[in-house]
């Protein structure tokens, strides 16, 4: 049977062919048109051909004679590879051919592209183009450094590709892959199935060169084999089930990796089922071991990173780096800060993954802060504090969240409970059925000797695994044994401390990348080290990638009076703070509240207040003034709950102390009791004279936003459109629940928001609330517009990358549902769902004077090489730093029918960024965002409950 030719692009191959199966009379993507070049009605499309069987479906679709559709992607590997199983042979390579060639139909065969070519990428003479080339510069020499830099003295450069073009040096394929490799595209998991539409790169914005902390990986693989292993008797040890494995070694070879039941080698065993037998040494019984073939994956298919990272583990162990949580430090040469009795180990955060650019090494540089003070001198601290009274609570209320550190094998431990009942002397089971008391069992495995005898013993619960899901494990750990890790809420707010340690920690983008030199000669310098990752064919490159990003314009800032361009470090605080605010909210009926001591602050702030809201804009009435002869929470309460008349627009209480509980207190009730805006001031921030003014203006223009105020405003071309935030709090202490954030714009400037809260318990579906906060938005959004929005765009916070397809399959799905209570079909908004991630381990550096890294300059946006293959995603710096090295946000844009171009939801985000009014420059995230994180942390950490409806208006919560 003839078999329809390989032409086209793209990923549409399967959805040409079940286009053209329907007789759609919309041309599909990926279609191919007449030789004319224009669509014909649909009678002439009939086609009269013979029939084809669709690969995977086992249905028949009609296929073309003369201009057959545009067969491209996976739909195209799959038809060819299930004809060829259906004649009876196995799939196997075509001949080469020349790209001039006349294909089956008479005229030239064009490349096949996209991440379909995997399957087919070792056929000579196919160029592949688009996102699926990621891997293909791993088995072939390139000369294309967009994929994989060449090995030179000078450093890698990649070039943008342009709509995921190639440049004319794409890489050709040297050698047929073997016939076996060709069968696992036959089975395409269901994720990889699902097609995503991911757009070319924007081209907005002026060229910059970069320099990313990504470490081309270079292999030489053909295939990795997966065996799946299998003990009979069962074997639950899972060092008993590695020594039976590694006891045969002569046949499954010294180059390996096994995770106690999946094995993975460099190269196929000679027979698909091997069966071996090993004695149990506890009593001697014969265990069979069953080694059966499973996979044979190609080296760029995703099962593969967890073989790749499996081995730069023990590169790590090799270069004498000890892990210590996910990262690698190195305990023999910690930086040593005694006057805070810390010390800080430097190490390295390593992880092996496919990007659009191919295999490459994300590294960076980590710090881990460790204090010298073990669990059981705070325990002796406390106890001195409190003199003895409440002495078991103190200590449960300031460790219990805590994470530990034990020397003696350099693990991280979380603490969840004390245990007063038990000590060092008491017994527990070791795994011999003995009873042995801990004192004895430090003694004997680590020659420990235990000091105090007394204290009680610390309670880990570890999270369990999918595997012992059945099982509580606790462990019991000793006190004096435990070092304390980060930093208490004291030592962040104490100056010194923070400055101290970060004249170690806070690196410049020329230290990071000296560093991350260093560690690339280490690794090339150390027999072992390069040695455990020849021995699977990878090696790195000898510099970092070197790419080119694009600089966004610079935006304009719109006030009341005039609009501005802000400057190239998107910092516009001088002029805001000069000039009337957007919409001034006049400030009539306040009050304010002090102690005694604190009288004279109070009056120099209130008459700052109206010596510099005038310039703002804003008229300022002289306040109610209460003086409290005490600073006892009680005594706040009492005065806002005795005097707050319904007149009053914010109720301003001045504090001699930082104190949590108070106010917590006075968030309570004036968000949910007595709902009312409210500013709570330390004394020591009006207490300088010289920074009184500047001070007083930052407290203006807030108590300006959270009246209702609109300070200031950008350009926004698009109209009719709602912009959402949405962050979760997690309370790590208490785990009982979370408290999710959301915020949605109002009005078409996008300075208005309306805010609502929703509580998660644990194993309660977070998208339930989610629901309910979206239809109140639309709601308020009908309310103040008379209309509804026509595209909605939801930028979420707190997203890991383990959560993408459930965002992606389920959550984005319930959401659109919410349009439904509006008018059912007739109201169908467009949509588009924005993963928002800050913590990530991606460093950009800009190339701005000859070869010196710097930071980029707020606007950078990087959408290629770094980004994943599998993902619609950009890297975007937004803020200014100036110190250390500024971290990108990572942009996943996981569903999206709004119609805009890359471009545009680049610009969008990056604009977004400026509208945060807590600060008058860009932040990091969209302002949505942040305003969701605020609120989010004040209901989960002070509040505990939803915030009343009358302020659902208004930025309370700034």
């Amino acid at each position: 049977m003839a078999q329809p030719p390989l032409n086209g692009a793209g990923r549409g191959g399967r959805g040409a062919l079940l286009a053209e199966a329907l007789k759609n009379v919309v041309r599909r993507p990926g279609e191919g048109l007449p030789e004319s070049g224009v669509a014909q009605p649909p009678q002439q499309r009939q086609s009269t051909a013979p029939q084809t069987v669709k690969a995977g479906t086992g249905h028949a679709s009609p296929v073309r004679a003369q201009a057959s559709p545009a067969t491209m992607g996976r739909g195209a590997i799959l038809a060819s590879l299930f004809q060829a199983g259906k004649a009876g042979a196995s799939p196997s390579p075509p001949a080469p051919a020349s790209p001039q060639a006349p294909g089956q139909h008479g005229k030239p065969q064009s490349p096949v592209r996209g991440r379909g070519m995997m399957g087919l990428q070792d056929i000579p003479g196919l160029p592949v183009y688009g996102r699926g080339i990621t891997q293909l510069g791993m088995q072939r020499q390139s000369t294309d450094t967009a994929v994989r830099p060449k090995e030179r003295e000078s450093p890698p450069v990649s070039s943008p590709p342009q709509a995921k073009q190639p440049s004319p040096s794409s890489p050709s394929v040297q050698q047929a892959k073997p016939q076996a490799l060709a069968q696992p595209m036959a089975k395409l998991s269901l994720e990889e199935k699902k097609e995503r539409n991911i757009p070319p790169p924007g081209t907005v914005g002026q060229p910059v060169r970069v320099a990313c902390n990504y470490i081309p990986v270079k292999s030489n693989l053909t295939a990795i084999c997966q065996y799946a292993v299998s003990f009979s008797p069962q074997i639950d040890s899972r060092s008993m089930r590695y020594g039976m494995l590694y006891d045969h070694e002569d046949i499954i070879g010294d180059v390996k990796a096994f995770d106690g039941a999946i094995l993975y080698l460099p190269k196929k065993l000679p027979q698909s089922v091997t069966e071996v037998q090993s004695t149990r040494k506890t009593d001697g019984a014969l265990i069979k071991v069953r080694i059966t073939l499973t996979n044979e994956l190609a080296p760029d298919d995703r099962q593969c990173l967890t073989v790749y990272n499996i081995i730069f583990k023990n590169v790590m162990r090799e270069l004498e780096l000890k892990q210590v949580g996910r990262n690698y430090y190195d305990p023999k040469h910690p930086i040593i800060i005694a006057q805070h009795k810390m010390e800080v180990w430097p190490g390295y955060i390593t992880a092996i993954q496919a990007y659009d650019g191919g295999l490459m090494l994300n590294t960076d540089i980590s710090h881990k802060v460790l204090r010298t003070e073990t669990v059981l001198d705070m325990m002796q601290s406390i106890y001195q504090s409190s003199s003895g009274r409440g002495f078991q609570e103190a200590c449960t209320k300031q460790l219990v969240g805590e994470v530990v550190l034990t020397r003696y094998n350099n693990k991280t431990y979380r603490i969840d409970d004390i245990s007063w009942d038990e000590n060092p002397r008491s017994c527990f089971t070791f795994h011999t059925g003995e009873q042995v008391s801990f004192v004895d069992y430090y003694k004997k495995s680590y020659n420990i000797n235990i000091m105090d005898d007394c204290q009680p013993l610390i309670i880990s619960r570890p999270k369990k695994r999918a595997k012992d899901a059945d099982r509580d494990e606790v462990l019991c750990l000793i006190p004096e044994l435990c070092c304390m890790t980060g930093l208490t809420d004291n030592m962040r707010q104490d100056f010194r401390v923070m400055k101290d340690i970060a004249v170690h920690t806070r690196v410049t983008p020329m230290q990071r990348d000296l560093a991350m030199r260093k560690f690339i000669k280490n690794v090339d310098s150390n027999p072992k080290a390069k040695a455990a990752m020849a021995k699977w064919g990878l090696y790195l490159d000898h510099d970092l990638l070197r790419t080119e990003a694009r600089q966004l314009p610079l935006e304009k800032i719109i006030l009341k009076n005039r609009s501005f361009q802000s400057n190239v470090e998107a910092d516009f605080g001088r002029e805001v703070t000069r000039e009337p605010v957007l919409v001034p909210v006049d400030l009539q009926c306040w009050m304010v509240l002090f102690c005694a001591r604190d009288e004279h602050k109070a009056n120099d702030y209130i008459t700052m207040m109206k010596k510099v809201c005038p310039s703002l804009g804003i008229r300022v009435n002289t306040p109610a003034l209460f003086r409290l002869e005490n600073d006892r929470t009680e005594t706040y309460l009492r005065i806002i709950r005795d005097n707050l008349k319904p007149q009053v627009q914010m109720v301003v209480c001045i504090f001699p102390t930082p104190r949590d509980d108070r106010y917590s207190a006075i968030k309570k009730l004036c968000c949910v009791d007595s709902p009312v805006p409210s500013q709570v001031i330390n004394a020591k921030t009006i207490g300088s004279q010289q920074k009184l003014r500047s001070v007083t203006q930052k407290i203006a223009l807030q108590i300006n936003a959270k009246l209702g105020g609109e300070l200031w405003a950008l350009e926004i071309p698009l109209k009719n459109i709602m912009v959402v935030g949405i962050d979760v709090y997690h309370e790590i202490k208490k785990g009982v629940r979370s408290v999710a954030g959301f915020v949605a714009s109002t009005n078409r400037e996008l300075t208005r928001w309306y805010s609502r809260t929703c509580f998660q318990m644990p194993g309660q579906e977070l998208m339930d609330g989610l629901k309910l906060c979206l239809t109140s938005a639309l709601k308020k959004y009908h309310e103040v517009n008379h209309a509804l929005p026509e595209r909605i765009f939801i930028f979420r916070d707190g997203v890991g990358d383990g959560q993408l397809n459930t965002v992606a399959g389920y959550e984005v799905e319930q959401l659109r549902e919410c349009a439904s209570y509006f008018g059912g079909e007739s109201y169908q908004p467009r949509l588009a769902v924005v993963i928002v991630q800050k913590r990530i381990n991606t460093r950009i550096f800009a190339e701005y004077n000859r070869g010196q890294l710097d930071n980029p300059r707020p606007g950078t946006i990087l959408d290629h090489t770094v980004t994943r293959r599998e993902w619609y995603d950009f890297f975007l710096v937004s803020q200014h730093v100036r110190q250390g090295t500024v971290s990108p946000t990572h942009y996943i844009v996981v569903a999206d029918d709004t119609g805009l171009k890359p471009d545009h939801m680049q610009r969008l985000s990056y604009k977004l960024t400026h509208l945060y009014y807590n600060w008058p420059g860009t932040v990091r995230v969209p302002a949505p965002c942040q305003y969701a994180h605020k609120l989010a942390y004040l209901v989960g950490q002070s509040i505990h409950k939803d915030p009343s409806l009358d302020l659902a208006d208004r930025l309370f919560f700034l």
